[in-house]
């Protein structure tokens, strides 16, 4: 595998963005035998360090006749389109400068006339195989002779790509089918220079929910996109295989890197488009967040903290790690994390007695009595007092308040999660408890409330609202 930076756009090529793609790609997982960092036989492999080879072969071509000078301007072009198009007709170049002498072109050149310089496409229609989609044929008659040199000296991309491949010796050109279109004219350039023909295989377009082509409105749609989700590299590498493509035997879904390595084949590419689904990658994600060891997952989703950032405490760090352990579960992806935190950095009593998910909760005919009961034990509690409520010691006090409410289940447990995180679904108390007692003591921008304290500010909340 080559990494070769396609840069001969030099308006929009810049080193950051270099840098952010090959950052992207090793964390992807994607890893390069030669390119512009490792070096190789065929260096270098910046295009904007090889125009001098470009125009080499350009001129090559226009000595042997294979390519022209074109001195039209981009006025006369336009026009050109434009009576294409009121014609109903495919714009494509009228091939004028193709019949001027050879030696007048030349005299023109040197005497300082811009000029392009055009392959001449051959007068046959353009075939070749391609992996996917089998045997491909364009006419000669909708190809317009493509420009390969500008008369800037720039050279086009379909142009430059090609004397890449053929000088890097590559055999197998993988992308998408929207460059479908291009072949020909780069296989006419492999034709003319007297090279042989890689093999081709273009791969479906991707589409969004909706069946239109995948874009930005769809969401993410880059690897640091994912990345900055939270998305692992493993899983986003597992669904990207999936798309366009199916293993052979089965409905296996799961691969890891090294197993999608032994079985793809660009022979099972199909060449119907794929939906991009967002839940399916989620799913896959959940799944491989699942398998991670904790300390990787602990560590990744530090960042996602604000009050990670804002304190550098080892024991902040540590208690974080297992605020990660009590929530990873019930995400999809680790950006999801300081929403599913507010129930342990944001607690609101007053929201908690008025929210509409509530309500039925509250308005049970039991749920008066538990709340009552559960509040005075805990106000009582000398432990809870002073912030070392353990788990053994909470559900002690549930147990007392089941034997005296005669509440269990939902009607028990449902009422006293209101109370102490302001939703009636949460985490376990067993892991949840410990958690809310020692961040209550530690040093974060944000202080978080004990068991004790959230009680005392419902038992406030219900006293102004008359509950």
């Amino acid at each position: 595998m080559v990494l070769r930076i396609e840069d001969t756009d030099l308006e929009r090529s810049e080193a950051r963005f270099e840098d952010l793609l090959m950052a992207d790609l090793k964390w992807l997982g994607l890893d390069w035998d030669e390119g512009p960092d490792l070096g190789g036989p065929y260096i270098p492999y910046r295009q904007s360090d090889r125009l001098e080879v470009y125009r080499e072969h350009a001129e090559r071509l226009v000595r042997e006749a294979k390519a022209y000078l074109c001195f039209c301007t981009e006025e006369e072009l336009e026009q050109e389109r434009q009576k294409a198009h009121a014609e109903h007709r495919q714009p494509i170049y009228s091939g004028k400068c193709r019949h001027i002498d050879p030696a007048d072109a030349a005299r023109r050149r040197a005497a300082g006339e811009p000029c392009a310089i055009r392959l001449r496409i051959p007068e046959h229609p353009i075939r070749f195989h391609d992996i996917v989609h089998g045997e491909v044929e364009f006419s000669n008659e909708v190809v317009s002779d493509p420009i390969i040199l500008r008369s800037s000296g720039v050279p086009v991309y379909n142009y430059v790509v090609v004397i890449d491949d053929a000088l890097m010796k590559i055999t197998h050109v993988i992308r998408g089918d929207d460059h479908l279109s291009n072949t020909p004219k780069q296989v006419a350039l492999y034709e003319a220079l007297g090279w042989p023909v890689p093999e081709f295989a273009h791969l479906s377009t991707i589409l969004g929910s909706d069946r239109e082509r995948l874009s930005k409105r769809h969401g993410a749609t880059s690897i640091a996109n994912f990345r900055e989700m939270g998305v692992l590299p493993e899983a986003l590498m597992n669904y990207l295989a999936l798309l366009g493509w199916a293993p052979s035997g089965g409905t296996r879904e799961l691969f890891t890197p090294a197993e999608l390595v032994k079985e793809f084949s660009l022979e099972r590419v199909t060449p119907s488009p794929a939906v991009f689904d967002m839940e399916k990658l989620y799913w896959l994600n959940r799944h491989y967040i699942k398998e991670a060891p904790a300390e990787r997952i602990q560590q990744l989703a530090l960042p996602y903290y604000k009050e990670a950032a804002d304190s550098p405490d080892a024991t902040v760090s540590a208690w974080l790690a297992r605020v990660t352990g009590l929530l990873v579960p019930s995400v999809d992806r680790l950006d999801q994390l300081p929403e599913k935190a507010g129930l342990i950095f944001s607690y609101d009593a007053k929201a908690a007695l008025s929210s509409a998910d509530n309500a039925e909760v509250l308005q049970a005919a039991n749920a008066k009595a538990v709340i009552t009961r559960f509040s005075t034990k805990i106000l009582e509690d000398d432990a809870a007092k002073e912030a070392r409520l353990t788990p053994e010691r909470f559900k002690q006090l549930v147990n007392e308040v089941k034997a005296e409410t005669g509440a269990k289940g939902k009607e028990l447990f449902h009422p006293i999660r209101i109370v102490v995180t302001g939703s009636h679904s949460g985490p376990e108390f067993d892991k949840l408890v410990p958690i809310l007692e020692e961040g209550s003591k530690l040093p974060l921008p944000k202080h978080v409330l004990s068991v004790y304290e959230r009680v005392l500010e419902f038992d406030k909340a219900i006293s102004i609202l008359s509950f």
